[in-house]
């Protein structure tokens, strides 16, 4: 009976737990809900109060919009209207302008027509006055040659050979003024135009050898190049056509030749076979040829590059190879293509300070030895050689007259030729450009003077050109033209067998008649 009873009361229990717990949480969704609603009242307020003041926003900014548009608006149409008040006021200016204009043309023509007028009736005034000082003249004329007992013809005749003789001697009387003045002033431009010239161009020299030397990294190295028999000794020197000097230098060989583009090519090869180390006749030829190649490009790019260093374009490829090989060319010992770029400097400053064009001058200077290239391998002086070459590749005339020219082989044409020359015997005669010292340069004059004065009937003999050409002048009442001919071969022979130079030696006789007076 006890458990009935509390199963009772629990159950009673439990139901009344249930009742209260199920009013507490309606009671508690029932607040809850009366919150949701206000929050939602309230945000709907906040909502229509945010949308009422971004319309008031809105509605603000459209009207600032639309005042600026309108104030816009207003000052395009004031600059337009105050443009075209100036258009209209320009236009009537010129109205006005053309109006006036209108009548100063008008006004002109009645001057013009007036003038016309008045000088028509002074030609015929003046038509009148000429023919009335024709006849005047004519009868003068008449009467004159009734007094003079000569016709007008003769008259005007001697009166032309006295006109005629005055004019010749003040002619003669002006040009031996001109003469002397241009003597005073010719020679101090001159020297100055060159020292100018000189001061402001300068050039390195190298000395002239026909041996090159190729160090070894050892002695054994020395056997190594020699070969077996001598097979590998002798396969370079068949590839390069240079001599290979082994002898008891330490640690180096000589390599002898005339041609310098074949020696470098042999030192270079040389080199690369020391260097690779294997060395043998076959391996001989491959880097020889390697070594051509190679020096082709090298004489290619010195030659861009000394044209490149004198400001020189458009010069044909075949001439910019020989300005390379001129790199390997030397001349009593100086660089002939340093000597080639000092000329075309010389030759440019010069030319620029006459007022010529440098630029025609300085390739012409830069060429003008470009025959040394090929002389050792073609018969002739090198200027016949450089004017067939650079004719072929067509150059300049007045580059080719200068190439011709510059040892006065030919006759000079232009300025251009005489400046070359010029610039060729201040690089190349000047003591210390070439191998020559001071006192030897200066004894090989003195000598070459000394065996031209040793020939009767001359008078003065001068060398110039550096030596390579020798000026003799003689008494014309002891020598005729036919023995200064014989003289000029005679003095030439003895040059050929008694003196020691390089190149050749040009002898020219010079025999003249001078007639002098003085007017007192």
């Amino acid at each position: 009976m006890s458990n009935l009873t509390i199963i009772v009361a629990a159950a009673g229990v439990a139901v009344l737990t249930f009742l209260l717990g199920w009013f507490i949480s309606r009671r508690i969704g029932e607040i809850k809900l009366g919150k949701a609603d206000e929050l939602a009242k309230k945000i709907v307020e906040e909502a229509e109060k945010e949308a009422q003041i971004k319309r008031k926003e809105a509605t603000l900014e459209a009207r600032d919009e639309w005042f600026k548009a309108k104030v816009n608006f207003e000052k395009e149409l004031q600059a337009k209207k105050s443009e075209f008040g100036r258009l209209e006021k320009r236009l009537a200016d010129r109205e006005t302008n053309l109006d006036r204009k209108v009548d100063i043309l008008a006004k002109k023509e009645r001057e013009i027509q007036n003038r016309d007028k008045v000088l028509f009736a002074r030609e015929k005034a003046v038509r009148h006055r000429n023919d009335e000082l024709e006849r005047l003249i004519s009868d003068q004329n008449k009467q004159l040659e009734k007094i003079a007992q000569m016709t007008s013809e003769e008259a005007k005749k001697l009166l032309m050979e006295n006109l005629e003789s005055r004019a010749r001697q003040e002619a003669a009387q002006l040009i031996k003024e001109i003469k002397e003045q241009a003597e005073q002033t010719a020679e101090k431009e001159a020297k100055n135009i060159i020292i100018s010239a000189v001061q402001r161009c300068a050039a390195d020299h190298t000395v002239e050898s026909t041996v090159s030397v190729v160090s070894l990294p050892n002695e054994e190295m020395k056997g190594r190049i020699i070969g077996r028999e001598g097979r590998n000794i002798r396969s370079f020197e068949t590839a390069t056509g240079i001599d290979v000097i082994v002898d008891d230098t330490p640690e180096a060989v000589i390599l002898s030749g005339y041609d310098p583009i074949r020696r470098e090519v042999a030192r270079m090869a040389l080199e690369k076979l020391i260097q690779d180390g294997r060395i043998h006749p076959a391996r001989i030829e491959e880097v020889v040829s390697k070594a051509e190649k190679e020096m082709e490009v090298i004489i290619r790019e010195t030659g861009e590059q000394a044209s490149f260093d004198v400001g020189i374009h458009g010069i044909h490829p075949e001439l910019v190879k020989l300005l390379g090989k001129l790199q390997f060319r030397t001349s009593y010992g100086q660089n002939v293509l340093q000597h080639s770029k000092e000329v075309a400097f010389l030759t440019g400053l010069m030319a620029a300070e006459l007022g010529l064009d440098p630029n025609l001058a300085k390739r012409a200077g830069l060429l003008h030895d470009v025959g040394k290239a090929v002389d050792r391998e073609t018969e002739g002086t090198h200027t016949q050689i450089g004017y067939n070459v650079a004719q072929k590749f067509g150059e300049n005339p007045m580059v080719l007259n200068a190439i011709a020219s510059h040892h006065e082989d030919v006759i000079s044409e232009s300025a251009y030729s005489v400046l070359v020359q010029a610039a060729d015997a201040i690089s190349g005669a000047r003591p210390g450009a070439r191998r020559e010292t001071l006192e030897g340069y200066i004894k090989r004059l003195d000598k070459l003077e000394e065996l031209a004065d040793s020939f009767k009937g001359v008078a003065k003999s001068y060398a110039i050109q550096a030596g390579r050409e020798i000026r003799v002048i003689v008494e014309h009442e002891r020598i005729s033209d036919k023995e200064a001919m014989e003289m000029a071969n005679e003095m030439a022979k003895k040059i050929e067998a008694e003196l020691e130079y390089p190149g050749q030696i040009r002898v020219t006789v010079i025999r003249e008649t001078r007639a002098v007076d003085y007017a007192k």
